[in-house]
């Protein structure tokens, strides 16, 4: 397939991957919130309820990954992941009783959690099949697209929320996943279930050992990234005399310099291995922690954004793919396991932040330190073996697609 027909079948999966990321991007930000004031949830309830969210969206976006690498449905299980958002956001814009709604963050929000890494998924085989040489730089941009969801957002939400209150914050977050759902129906053509080979018998689908040291890395990298967004206000008007208007501005810098970092990255991802851009983009995030845990004043940090954004547009741009070609024919399984490091490195920051609201919040990125460096070493330390899984079913997969993951 040329590249122009490539880019039509893109193009309404960019689609998917903005309006999804506009559901998240306005209601994530706002969910404590939310059940502290408009649902009168207490503390313990409050931390209770994001646990739960987090620990049911892991298993179910595995239990559908698994499905989705042997079945021909992936579009379907699309369309079904952004209809459950649909209905979850929208019940949650009148509901406002705790249990019912820790219901549905169990089931439907959980459900929703799936459309990320399956989106993912879906455009791995269209790239492997059509364009291989380009797949690492079109998961990439794809998640670009994501991030500039993410810019806007929380903004959005902000003046949704001064509006009309959460029912036209979670009612949007309902729209968006509704427009999702519209899109994949109407332009999304189903693919084929990457895990059978041709006599339609399914494959072994095995996980190779390297890649679970490979995802111990990516939980520690994301653990810290976690507790550094958390801390960083606290740090900056309890250490630096800075304000949170100060964190804002800072966390926009780092966002506005991903986005063309990430198209770079994808880029270059057609020149130089994956392993190696992912691994430097580690080391910043080294020095981007050396930097903030000595810093004495808010332009410090101002200037550690440019590792921190290089850091984080190596890994979350990049590190899709890299766990992808390990499990070529297992697209869902491996993007799953990949995005499935974000709430096990939320579940895992909150005792860390815990520790720091105790003793200082220089504390946290000292232990953030501590956590990239470990991340480091594993990244290093595991090396992909270098002959590749047997390609996508009828994909001619050139020799240097299988050299990205070494």
């Amino acid at each position: 397939m040329s590249l122009p027909s490539v880019t039509r079948r893109l193009l309404p999966l960019g689609l998917v991957f903005l309006t999804t990321g506009i559901a998240t991007a306005v209601v994530g930000p706002f969910v404590g919130l939310f059940l502290s004031t408009a649902v009168d949830a207490t503390p313990v309830q409050v931390t209770f309820f994001l646990m739960v969210s987090s620990l049911s969206g892991v298993t179910m976006s595995w239990a559908i990954g698994r499905i989705s690498d042997r079945r021909p449905m992936r579009r379907t299980l699309l369309i079904i992941a952004a209809i459950a958002g649909c209905a979850g956001t929208g019940l949650t814009a009148v509901v406002r009783d705790y249990w019912v709604l820790l219901a549905l963050t169990a089931t439907a929000t959980a459900i929703a959690g799936s459309l990320f890494p399956q989106s993912f998924a879906y455009a791995r085989q269209v790239l492997q099949r059509d364009d291989p040489a380009r797949a690492a730089m079109g998961i990439s941009t794809l998640r670009t697209v994501f991030s500039v969801a993410w810019v806007g957002g929380p903004s959005l939400a902000a003046a949704l929320l001064a509006t009309g209150g959460f029912q036209y914050v979670f009612g949007a977050a309902s729209v968006t996943y509704l427009i999702a759902a519209l899109v994949a129906i109407r332009w999304l053509p189903e693919v084929e279930a990457p895990a059978a080979s041709h006599d339609g018998r399914q494959v072994s689908g095995k996980v190779p050992r390297v890649l679970f040291v490979i995802l111990a890395g990516f939980v520690l990298l994301q653990t810290a990234m976690v507790l550094g967004v958390q801390a960083l206000p606290l740090y900056l008007s309890a250490e630096l005399g800075g304000s949170v208007g100060d964190a804002g501005l800072l966390l926009g810098l780092c966002a506005a310099l991903e986005i063309p970092l990430m198209l770079g990255f994808g880029w270059l991802s057609t020149r130089v291995p994956l392993r190696l851009i992912i691994i430097g983009g580690t080391a910043c995030a080294v020095i981007y922690h050396v930097l903030t845990v000595t810093a004495g004043s808010v332009w410090m940090l101002a200037v550690a954004q440019i590792p921190n954004a290089l850091f984080i547009a190596a890994t979350s741009g990049l590190g899709i793919s890299y766990v992808q070609d390990l499990m070529p024919r297992f697209p869902g399984r491996a993007t799953t396991m990949f995005t499935n490091t974000f709430p096990i490195g939320n579940i895992l920051a909150a005792p860390l932040f815990g520790l720091a609201q105790q003793y200082g919040f220089r504390l946290a990125y000292l232990m953030n330190l501590i956590l990239v460096v470990l991340g480091l070493i594993l990244l290093v330390v595991a090396r992909p073996r270098t002959a590749p899984e047997p390609p996508v079913p009828g994909a001619d997969v050139p020799e240097k697609v299988a050299e990205q993951a070494q």
